[in-house]
């Protein structure tokens, strides 16, 4: 009985090495032939002209005063959420994360899972700038994560299907709030939708002189080939308004290959190429462009990997570091919960490293804003 146990344990071991080495040698094709949905992007209706006046619309927004993720704070945080100073607009992160046959292209509104994913994201995410005024964040049908690991039509179809839907949530923000400071702020596809809604709709316009920063978080930026279309620059100091900050989290060992391959694929908003262009990184440590932080500066890191705990911040948890290549260091591994992906990407973690530090840095921009 104890030899057959071992043969079992045995087994089981070369199975995962197994798996290991096919995830190693093959992990993007094993990822695509899962993700990336096998039906035709079929062409969705347009929501009705004031579709976001309705708050059902919305995942978070001020008159939202029942279980409003925007409106959390973790435990210790004394200051409470604030009276209107700002109104922030916020685009949270894929959740609509399906496989095989259950994948669509585009997430349908009454996706319960993908919509509780998201109001967790709101939650964690957008309640850092709860301290400087009231956020408004809509749902809409974010494109499938297989989106962007295709090089198929439909990918490019579902993502524009997507912005179109929070194009139109903007434009309903800003009617409400036509005067008056506004931040922007994103993660992953919600940033590729803000980089796309600053160019058409901030840049140029009488919009962009209300602009106190833009957090365009866990999406690659380019110094020379998109910045010049967005209408602000770069963040170069800590109170510092009217600017644009970005970064991208790993761990070291660093492997972001794969995202400097997506980065330098595709030209920018400028028109001109990505390649052989400087990558944004703004130390979320120090507010500043490039440079080097260490995790005494870190004023909290979210933290809540028990489950069915409350989320905690923990001081000096991870120091920061801008590379030469443009992606942010935060050296060795941290343990933030199940969900780093290869190579030591942090890109679920991006808000939650510097939860704290990204709560102040707004106050501080805010203030010279209003200054």
């Amino acid at each position: 009985m104890a030899r057959k146990f071992l043969y079992v344990v045995a087994t089981l071991i070369v199975l995962v090495i197994a798996a290991l080495l096919a995830y190693r040698l093959w992990g993007m094709e094993m990822i695509r032939a899962v993700m990336v949905p096998r039906e035709t992007f079929a062409p969705l209706q347009p929501l009705p002209a004031n579709a976001y006046d309705d708050p059902k619309m919305w995942i978070a927004r001020p008159d939202i005063a029942k279980d409003n993720p925007a409106l959390w704070t973790p435990e210790g945080v004394k200051d409470a959420p604030a009276a209107q100073k700002a109104a922030v607009f916020f685009i949270h992160p894929t959740s609509y994360i399906t496989t095989l046959g259950d994948a669509h292209w585009n997430m349908r509104l009454d996706d319960k899972d993908s919509l509780n994913t998201a109001r967790r994201f709101v939650k964690g995410q957008a309640s850092a700038f709860n301290a400087v005024g009231a956020i408004w964040a809509p749902r809409y049908r974010q494109a499938n994560y297989g989106a962007f690991l295709t090089d198929k039509a439909d990918g490019p179809k579902a993502i524009d299907a997507a912005y179109r839907d929070v194009s139109a949530a903007f434009a309903a923000f800003l009617k409400t709030n036509p005067a008056g400071p506004v931040i922007l702020a994103a993660h992953s596809q919600g940033s590729l939708h803000l980089l796309r809604l600053m160019h058409d709709q901030v840049a140029g316009k009488s919009v962009a002189d209300r602009i106190v920063a833009a957090y365009v978080i866990g999406w690659p930026v380019s110094v020379e080939a998109d910045l010049p279309a967005l209408g602000l620059p770069a963040c170069m100091k800590p109170d510092q308004a009217r600017c644009v900050l970005s970064w991208q989290s790993y761990a070291e060992p660093a492997d972001p290959s794969a995202v400097a391959a997506m980065f330098q694929a595709h030209d920018g908003l400028t028109g001109q190429p990505r390649k052989g262009t400087h990558m944004l990184c703004t130390n979320p440590l120090t507010g500043a462009r490039d440079g080097t932080a260490p995790a005494s500066a870190n004023r909290g890191t979210l933290q809540g990997r028990e489950e069915g705990k409350p989320a905690t911040l923990v001081t000096a948890a991870v120091p920061a570091r801008c590379a030469d290549d443009g992606f942010l260091l935060i050296g060795e591994p941290v343990d933030m919960g199940p969900f780093t992906l290869p190579g030591n990407n942090y890109h679920v973690y991006d808000y939650n490293l510097f939860w704290a530090n990204i709560r102040e840095d707004a106050r501080a921009r805010l203030s010279t804003y209003l200054k």
